[in-house]
């Protein structure tokens, strides 16, 4: 520090007794920037001069709220409105560049500036300055985003919503969430006859216990057979059960599967009934059939070897047909999409051994699937059930039914098991549909009656059983109904035995 510096510092201390407070603040606040004046003179006029600016006197009074304003409004901003032998020199280069950014901040941004306590015309930097305003796209973003995250949770809780209700009306309308038509087995390893009943493809609703204990009752009396059987009407939707969801051998009832298989994909033209196939040696076996008998060479149509399949039981036609549908592999992932969890081909036919397995349960769901169009097309399921009712061999099912009565069935025997499963048509007009099937030692006939037993009281039984009472508006006969907007003067067609058929001349021969 310069002694000139250091006199004005002296000199300000010695002069700030008569001057006020304030004045005195302003003096101190100043002085580090007033250290460029040339001399001592020049900083005690600039005081003066200041002092008398803002309306102070030496005795510490004050002018009115007028003066003091119009004296702020009037005081000079900056070196130029100063005399020339009163201007600044030039401060050094840190200070000068901290004044320049000041003065610049305050005349651009005037909304930072607040007043002073200690002097109520006095400004100062607001250090800390508002945040600007959000854009508008700020705003319209976020808006969105609220938006959709409200659009997403709504649809959300519409869906949760939604399946709780369809569970609720399910359960109000069964009692239980079983009743409802599967097709599909969660659990084969059930034992009780209710959950052995649950994923027949059916609806099942009352099980008929007299019936179920009169069956129970004829297998206990043969100990040493196994029996598993399901029977339903599809009328009523009452059943019986018993152990049908165990896997059992399936012999040649395999074949009612493979039916199905085939006359599914000529529904989606995939195969022809046209088609021929040349018999090979690769394609002959030996057990049941005839065409193992046949000459090489000889050309059939695929409906030639679809029916001798089922009607005559033949293994060389089921193997062929196997072949045609892309082999065991592809038929055992449709019976698994078919809900045939027991159902698969391990081996070509003949099965001696009983390798290939099914169960009564996945014969009467596929049985009632097919019935109710599930499958097959309407012509498909005609001739299904034509070629069904064509089966040579009926000496279990067919047994202990009515002499009016129809079924289309397929039969199967090994030594280890015998079974027959199929449709029947009462002369009442029930329909049911029942499968039976017999785990025995070896060959054992006594399964074979005891497949007829169970058929016989099945049938009587359903027989007997009453119909669902019909509608009251059904139960008017349309005979006793006097005919409407009927014109009188319309005679009535006569019948065919009043219709006169001329007899031929005698000129004209008769016809051979």
């Amino acid at each position: 520090m310069s002694k000139s510096e250091q006199g004005i510092i002296v000199e300000q201390k010695s002069s700030s007794k008569d001057l006020p407070k304030e004045t005195l603040k302003d003096v101190k606040k100043d002085s580090a920037r007033d250290m460029g004046f040339k001399n001592r003179e020049d900083r005690l006029r600039r005081l003066r001069e200041k002092q008398k600016a803002k309306g102070i006197s030496t005795n510490g009074s004050k002018s009115s709220q007028a003066t003091n304003s119009q004296a702020a409004s009037s005081q000079p901003q900056s070196g130029a409105d100063l005399k020339p032998d009163q201007k600044m020199r030039r401060f050094p280069r840190q200070a000068s560049n901290r004044s320049s950014i000041a003065n610049h901040t305050i005349q651009n941004n005037p909304q930072n500036l607040t007043a002073s306590k200690s002097h109520p015309t006095a400004l100062k930097i607001n250090s800390t300055p508002k945040s600007p305003p959000k854009s508008t796209r700020s705003i319209v973003k976020s808006s969105t985003l609220q938006i959709l995250r409200t659009v997403v949770a709504g649809i959300g809780l519409s869906v949760i919503a939604g399946t709780l209700i369809s569970f609720w009306q399910s359960y109000a309308a069964n009692g239980n969430l079983s009743g409802s038509i599967v097709a599909t087995s969660t659990n084969s390893n059930k034992t009780s006859d209710a959950a052995n009943a649950e994923p027949t493809g059916v609806q099942l609703k009352t099980e008929l216990a007299p019936l179920t204990a009169k069956i129970k009752g004829l297998a206990a009396a043969e100990p040493d057979l196994g029996l598993q059987v399901l029977a339903v009407d599809l009328d009523s939707s009452s059943y019986i059960n018993i152990n049908a969801n165990q896997p059992i051998a399936s012999a040649s009832i395999i074949k009612i599967p493979v039916l199905i298989a085939f006359l599914e994909d000529v529904g989606n033209d995939k195969v022809r009934f046209d088609e021929s196939i040349e018999l090979k040696t690769e394609d002959i076996v030996g057990e049941a059939g005839d065409l193992q008998y046949q000459p090489l060479g000889t050309r059939l149509s695929y409906l030639e070897v679809l029916t001798m399949m089922i009607t005559i039981s033949d293994n060389t036609a089921t193997n062929i047909i196997i072949k045609r549908l892309g082999g065991k592999d592809l038929l055992n992932q449709r019976f698994k999409s078919w809900g045939m969890t027991s159902t698969v081909i391990r081996n070509l036919l003949p099965d001696i051994t009983g390798t290939n397995t099914t169960s009564s349960q996945d014969l009467v769901n596929l049985l009632a699937m097919v019935d109710r169009g599930k499958l097959l097309t309407l012509r498909n399921r005609d001739r299904f059930m034509d070629i069904m009712q064509r089966t040579e061999t009926n000496t279990l099912l067919p047994k202990g039914l009515g002499p009016e009565a129809r079924i289309a069935h397929k039969t199967g025997d090994i030594r280890s098991s015998v079974g027959d499963a199929g449709i029947v048509d009462m002369p009442n007009g029930k329909r049911y549909i029942v499968a039976a099937i017999v785990k025995r030692p070896d060959n054992d006939q006594r399964a074979n009656q005891l497949i007829r037993d169970v058929s016989r009281a099945i049938y009587e039984n359903l027989s007997t059983a009453n119909r669902p009472p019909l509608a009251p508006s059904q139960l008017q006969n349309p005979a006793q109904t006097p005919a409407q907007n009927v014109d009188p003067n319309l005679k009535p067609t006569p019948s065919i035995d009043q219709i006169l058929v001329p007899n031929p001349t005698p000129s004209e021969p008769p016809q051979p």
